[in-house]
């Protein structure tokens, strides 16, 4: 492809979001520089392809079954290529209601060519989660370890890349696991990945067993994704780090134990010390009191 793209066509991942998709997909189409969007409902059981059908200017590919989130982006990629050849793919969450308006500076930077991949930092939610951090902490981390990259948000749904950067990531990795793979292959393929912040706000996953549930098939898949793309340089790198970090936490604790002894030491000899002078301190006393006094005579001290 020759010279800058023009627009990106927009995909979005949905399942069982009636009550959220026609307000997504109606503040993407006026994001600048967008110039489809692709609804892919990933085998729902409520009426979402039909409301983002009612909703009008979409394009709707409907799954027969819940296939997961890396088929449903798969799926709505094969479709953006088809409308659009050779243009750069938005990736949008369907539950971004319209704030997805406010997508404009993930995509301008992909157009005017500063960057083959961004993602959006999401600011602080009006309803925090009910997770404890597990899954982003062993995101960041895997990224960090295959690529030297540690991303602020290595879980965000909202990614702009261009096509070609889509089409070295391909396939995509299983399930959750698709925004860490993302992010590793289009580094390792050498593209430019930046994240940009935006003013964005979705469903937050409550603390509930489900949530729970979510999180765990989340931690999973992310696991899967790192362990796909860990190769024996890796597994080396990852086996002289856990031996470094070994031999410091041994280590350090040796230099505790030794502190603890000598402190020990220390304290044993100043008690010594102290018992001796004590103990000599009454012996004194006690030889002074039975030297004998010379006799007193006439009220007056008088030397043998």
């Amino acid at each position: 492809m020759t010279g800058l793209p023009v627009g990106v066509v927009a995909v979005v991942p949905a399942k069982d979001e009636e009550e959220r998709v026609a307000a997504t997909v109606e503040a993407l189409r006026r994001v600048p520089g967008v110039l489809h969007v692709v609804v892919v409902d990933d085998g729902s059981i409520d009426q979402t392809a039909a409301v983002a059908e009612w909703t009008g200017g979409v394009e709707v590919v409907r799954h027969d079954r819940n296939r997961g989130k890396a088929a449903a982006m798969t799926t709505g990629a094969q479709a953006a290529g088809r409308l659009v050849p050779g243009a750069p793919v938005l990736f949008v969450d369907a539950d971004l209601t319209t704030s997805a308006g406010n997508l404009g500076p993930l995509v301008a930077v992909v157009l005017d060519g500063t960057a083959d991949m961004t993602i959006a930092v999401l600011p602080p939610q009006d309803r925090p989660g009910g997770g404890f951090g597990v899954v982003v902490r062993t995101a960041r981390e895997g990224i960090r370890r295959l690529t030297g990259w540690a991303p602020t948000q290595p879980l965000s749904g909202q990614r702009c890349l261009t096509r070609e950067a889509l089409d070295d990531a391909l396939p995509l990795a299983h399930g959750w696991g698709v925004e860490v793979g993302l992010t590793v292959d289009v580094l390792r393929a050498g593209g430019r990945v930046m994240e940009v912040p935006c003013e964005l706000h979705h469903r937050v996953t409550g603390t509930d067993w489900s949530s729970q549930v979510h999180r765990a098939r989340q931690l999973a898949d992310v696991t899967r994704a790192l362990a796909e793309r860990t190769g024996p340089a890796e597994r080396a790198k990852e086996q002289v780090e856990e031996l470094r970090d070994a031999g410091a936490r041994r280590i350090a604790g040796t230099r505790s134990a030794g502190a603890a002894r000598a402190r020990a030491a220390r304290t044993s000899a100043r008690s010594a010390v102290s018992s001796a002078a004590s103990t000599v301190a009454s012996r004194v006393d006690r030889g002074r009191r039975a030297l004998p006094r010379p006799p007193r005579r006439d009220g007056t001290w008088h030397e043998l």
